[in-house]
């Protein structure tokens, strides 16, 4: 046995995030740690981390009783930990950020960059990433930047790895190497707990499973004993279907059509047209331009070519300003730094986009504000204590729910969500999902972008394949997965 927690207790404040955390892991094994955002589950994992102390309970390690006060107290017995927000320094590059703490010397203390960008180029070209160790973080995607943070964690050598969310933001053949590193680590003695929503990659990498709900372990098994609905039951307390499809809407005028847009270097002629009461999928392999194509779509990015007419009408996006007065949404990838204000209230953030509907004389209503705000949180069911809570102090799922609400309380037309359901739970995708097809049914023109194929087959009427920066090609959303792996990969 590595580590054993029993009783572990944690407030912020007045906010109780753990009230009873257990766990045990063996050396050698993976265990699951599985629960619905704000479950405690990432909580619990920053004690084990010496990120937090904890105010009640037990941690052991190797039977020993111990208290990690700070992160460096448990990397030096061997805990590391892969987080879902990269904490990675974004003005430094790749191999620096791998070694970080650890930079190889020369003599008299000098940095020897030579060996600590060979070590770097080693490590990457060992497991195949699309990485650069000369690169600088703060260029990558936020894909690119948790390989960066696997290769750290790996390359400390140590006794347990913990893995929370590592593959959110990964395609499918990174999070196949992401299982065959777990698997190579586990055969040497490591042990690993590993934190993931996507329920379809369980059976591929875990041993047993322990589930965390309302800050507290409700159940403890070995995987095998679960049945996946047993499993969403034990997470959210209730059953969720988790295969519901978006119903058939008859699709109604054209709300966007894009042609021969282009940006440098990519996307490149991309043609596309979406109807009133439309999901349409956008699915491709990192690094085709999906992304790129929402950020174009939204003024992010100065187009080199292109014509975008939103209901109609011919419209002209150089910048985010312009694309909000066309009606365009974007729910971004990264909503931690692009989607929400994290330090300003819930109330603010909802009201964010459309200032004017709670002003008066140019002078913000405080009283309207948190009205609209509370019906929000009514409406797609936030958790929250009340419209005065930062955002920022909100679960994943709950922060993405803040995202949406901000354009709907713009009266936004077409919709861009760039992984939507990146980092959430089971029942939060589901409220989101539905809170498409609500969309959907009032008439907006919806494009998603998802890594996860699965989702795409459930929530998109048709699906477009994106592959070098161009449309590949369009399949119905009754299509499968490898279908579209064969258009996104040219086979």
């Amino acid at each position: 046995m590595l580590l054993r927690l029993r009783g572990i207790q944690k407030r912020f404040g007045g906010i109780t995030a753990l009230r009873d955390g257990s766990l045990d892991v063996e050396a050698g094994k993976v265990h699951l740690l599985m629960g619905e955002n704000g479950a405690g589950k990432s909580t619990l994992m920053k004690m084990v981390a010496g990120m937090l102390t904890p105010d009640a309970g037990e941690i052991s390690w190797k039977g020993q009783p111990v208290v990690f006060a700070k992160p460096r107290e448990a990397s030096e017995v061997g805990v590391a930990m892969v987080h879902q927000e990269s904490l990675l320094a974004p003005h430094l590059t790749v191999a620096e950020n791998i070694f970080l703490g650890r930079i190889p010397e020369r003599q008299f203390g000098l940095i020897d960059r030579r060996r600590m960008f060979t070590l770097a180029e080693a490590l990457i070209e060992a497991h195949g990433f699309p990485l650069r160790a000369a690169a600088r973080v703060d260029t990558l995607s936020p894909a690119g930047k948790q390989l960066v943070e696997i290769c750290r964690a790996v390359e400390q050598g140590s006794s347990l790895l913990i893995f929370d969310e590592p593959t959110s933001s990964l395609s499918d053949s990174e999070t196949t190497e992401v299982f065959r590193i777990v698997k190579t680590l586990t055969e040497r003695g490591t042990g690993v707990i590993y934190i993931t929503h996507r329920l379809e990659e369980l059976r591929s990498i875990g041993d047993r499973v322990t589930i965390l709900r309302d800050g507290v372990t409700v159940h403890t098994c070995p995987l095998a004993d679960l049945s996946r609905d047993e499993l969403v039951r034990h997470m959210v307390g209730r059953s969720v279907d988790t295969t519901a499809r978006c119903g058939p809407v008859a699709p109604g005028k054209e709300l966007l059509r894009v042609e021969n847009l282009a940006r440098h270097p990519i996307p490149r002629g991309v043609n596309l047209s979406i109807r009133a009461g439309e999901i349409v999928g956008l699915a491709g392999l990192i690094g085709a331009g999906r992304t790129e194509l929402c950020r174009a779509l939204f003024g992010l990015d100065p187009l080199v070519s292109g014509e975008i007419t939103v209901d109609g009408k011919a419209v002209r996006i150089r910048s985010p300003r312009d694309a909000v007065a066309a009606g365009i949404a974007l729910i971004p990838e990264d909503r931690q730094r692009a989607g929400l204000a994290r330090a300003l209230p819930i109330g603010h953030n909802v009201t964010l986009a459309d200032l004017g509907r709670v002003s008066r004389y140019g002078f913000l209503q405080h009283d309207a504000e948190q009205a609209l705000a509370r019906d929000y949180i009514a409406k797609l069911r936030i958790r929250a204590e009340s419209p005065a809570q930062l955002a920022g102090r909100l679960s994943g799922g709950n922060q993405q729910k803040v995202v949406i609400s901000k354009w709907l309380a713009r009266g936004a037309r077409v919709f861009l969500f760039d992984e939507p359901t990146r980092g959430i739970d089971v029942g939060a995708k589901a409220e989101v999902f539905e809170t498409m097809n609500e969309l959907a049914r009032s008439g907006a023109a919806i494009l998603i972008v998802s890594s996860e194929l699965p989702e795409l087959l459930q929530i998109a009427g048709r699906i477009l394949v994106m592959r070098d920066g161009e449309i590949a090609g369009e399949l119905p959303g009754h299509t499968t997965q490898e279908q579209i792996m064969q258009v996104a990969t040219r086979q």
